[in-house]
Parts: C-alpha cells; structure tokens; sequence
C-alpha cells in the first residue's frame, strides 16, 4: 500500500482531531481487552474469558478498519476470516493474532495520540477560562500550574492557550496522518511472500482450468444426451412425415404435428442448458432477484437476507454466486432434513460474501460429494475461499467468498 494509496485526499482539521479523540476512547478499550487476553491465559479461572475477549478484540479491529477506511479515504481490507465458527478456529487465526498485535499498539500509540490531541483544545478551553475568570477564582492557575492574580498573568494565561491552539494546529494533522497509516499497515493483513502468491495463483489457475473443464463435460453431457436425442427425434419425424406424404397425404398430419412437438422439446431443452451458462433471471433482476426467485421455488422454506439495494457485480462473480447457492439449495434439499434455509448476500470490503445456513442433522462432509467439491472448485477458480461448518446434529452452514475484482 503505497503512501499515496493511503493519504487520501486532505481532509480537515476538525475531522483529524475526532479522528484521534475517537481513537483514544477505542485505544481504552484496546488497552481493557489487551489486559483481559493477558489475565484469561493465566488463571484456570478466568480462561473461559478467552473465547469472547478474543472475540470482542476482533470485532474492535473491524471497527477500526472501517473508521480508518473512511479517514484515509481507501478501504483497509481484512485478513481472512477464520476456517471454521468454533473458537478453536477463531484463536488460532492468523487474523486473530494480527488483531491482538494490533491491540497491543493501539492500547498504547493510539491511546497516546489521541490523549496528546485531545489536550490541545482541552488547554485552550481551560487558560482561555482561568484568564477570564481569575478575579472571582483566586487559586485559578494554568495548565502549566502558573498562579492568575493579576491581568498580567491573565494575559500569560491567554498567550499560552495561543500555544495550545498553534500546537494543536499543526501537530494535530501529521499525527493523525501518521497514526493513521501506521494502524491501517497493521490491521491490514500481512502481504504474502512472492512464493506464497506464485503458488496461491497456480493453485487457482489448477482450479480454474478443472472448473472450465467440469463446466464443459456437464454441457457436452446435456447436449449430447437431451438436446441430440431430441433434435434426432425431429429428423426420425421428419422422414415418417415425407414418407407419409408419398403414400397416404391425409396421414401426415398427425406426424407433422408430433415432429412440431419434438422440434419444440429440443428448443426448450437447448434453452435450458443456455440458462445454466449464464441464467439470463441475472440480466434481468440482478444476483438478488435471481436468488430471490431460487429461495421462491426450494423446496424447503428458504429466507433471503441481503439489501434491497445490494451492489451489482462484474457477471461472471453473480453468475458464480447463482450457482454457488442454485447447488447449496439442492444439496440441502437432497441431503440435510432442514425445515428451513437462510441464504444471505452481502458484500464485506471487495469481496462478495454468499452465505446458505440450513437446520438440518448437519454432518456434511466437504472432501466427498460432488456437489460442494463442485462449489469450491467453482469459487476457487475466482481467487475465492470457501468453508463448510456442519457439525453432527447441525446447523451446517456454507459460506463462499468471492472476489469481487475480477
């Protein structure tokens, strides 16, 4: 992330000075949260405190990601979230203890920025006060703890509320500029190594190509064995039609009408395996709308929970995120016994985020089963992630992540 990236365009003094007072008021938070992760480690009696602080922790850094977003005008994107919703999974993390360490300077540099900004309008106020009201509190003194007993100390008082302002005014701004890419360079989540990435983008370049690959079998494999048949159906009807017309012309009739029949399977047919390239619902009513409509016809009772107004996609990421839980319905309806499904869209920073929870016997298995191999193979040809949490007895709920710069 370059110093540039970063900066953002100028933003004014006022909002720099909330910026580091909101941060100290974050930063005691930070500082009660970091005290409470050292305590839950110690005693055996207070470890059962561990899971929530943690979990408290990684909620504040969301917090902060989003406030220093809006500060920096960029958005600071989040480490990835943990492989699974059990709290053995949220503490081993590497977003967790990305979290933690940042807890630990934001317990101690935000904590401090913010009290030094915070100081400079607070002293302002308070000699700009004691010089005015000096004659009727005679102990008044200044915060540099000067006495006030005459106008002349008055007038000192008044010079060094100037101090503060001027202080203020000009440490203020690069202080919050500096905090601010500092806090956002640790919240962010850690660069991968050149190796790490060479082999994340052939590993997905693998499961692109095995997608593609997939995607093409099944499509050959629908027309050869529905839309073929059904257009060699027309032709066979065809021959009896005009073997019929040189023999007996009033028979034809009916064959004409059940070679238009057959002529009208196979379009449809070859309709349906067009849809399942690219379902044109999407074009029409956008990735909500088309979920809406899959949620509408499920078997089992499905409730979509995404904005009204959710963000369009590039149509490749919709596309994906369609058939992501078109294939989640139908394993659910297949296989878990729900009575009731949640499918939930919404995107978290640049990534699109498709998430199907049913209330069914859980017990899922995502190495076996084509279907869910089918969705991660599926989002992982996008650079995207997907975690399956089904524990016996359920809920199981599968979530995909889903980049959305494509």
């Amino acid at each position: 992330m370059t110093d540039h990236a970063v900066r953002g365009p100028r933003l004014p003094r006022l909002a720099e000075l909330k910026f580091l007072a909101v941060g100290a008021c974050t930063g005691t938070a930070a500082w009660f949260l970091l005290t409470g992760l050292m305590l839950s480690v110690a005693p055996i009696v207070t470890l059962p405190l561990l899971p929530r602080t943690a979990l408290a922790a990684r909620g504040l850094a969301a917090y902060e990601r989003r406030r220093t977003g809006r500060y920096l005008g960029t958005a600071v994107p989040a480490p990835p979230p943990p492989e699974g919703d059990d709290i053995g999974a949220v503490l081993t993390s590497p977003g967790t203890r990305r979290d933690v360490g940042w807890l630990a300077l934001h317990a101690t540099l935000g904590l401090l920025t913010g009290v030094l900004a915070v100081a400079s309008p607070a002293g302002v106020v308070q000699n700009v006060l004691t010089a005015a009201l000096w004659p009727v509190l005679p102990s008044a003194t200044t915060t540099l703890d000067q006495p006030v007993r005459s106008w002349g100390d008055a007038g000192l008082a008044l010079a060094t509320a100037a101090g503060y302002g001027l202080a203020g005014a000009f440490l203020v701004p690069p202080m919050a500029r500096w905090y601010a890419r500092l806090s956002a360079a640790r919240l962010a989540p850690r660069r991968a190594t050149l190796v790490e990435r060479l082999a994340e983008v052939t590993a997905t370049r693998a499961a692109a190509l095995e997608a593609h690959g997939t995607e093409l079998r099944r499509i050959e494999r629908s027309l050869h064995d529905g839309t073929q048949n059904r257009i060699v159906a027309v032709v066979m009807h065809l021959g009896m039609v005009e073997r019929a017309l040189l023999r007996d012309p009033q028979s034809a009739l009916p064959m004409i009408r059940t070679a238009q029949d057959a002529a009208g399977d196979a379009l449809s047919e070859l309709r349906e395996v067009v849809r399942q390239i690219y379902p044109p619902v999407l074009t029409d009513r956008g990735l909500r709308g088309a979920v809406a409509a899959l949620a509408a016809h499920c078997a089992i009772p499905c409730a979509l929970e995404a904005a009204e107004e959710l963000p369009r996609a590039p149509a490749a990421v919709e596309a994906a995120a369609y058939f992501v839980v078109a294939e989640a319905l139908t394993n659910a309806v297949k296989h878990s016994g729900a009575r009731q499904i949640t499918v939930s869209l919404r995107t978290e920073g640049d990534r699109l985020t498709v998430e199907v929870t049913d209330d069914g016997h859980g017990g899922a298995d995502g190495t076996s089963g084509s279907g869910v191999v089918g969705i991660q193979r599926r989002v992982a040809a996008f650079d995207g992630t997907t975690r399956l949490h089904s524990p016996p007895g359920g809920p199981t709920v599968l979530r995909a992540d889903i980049p959305l710069g494509v």
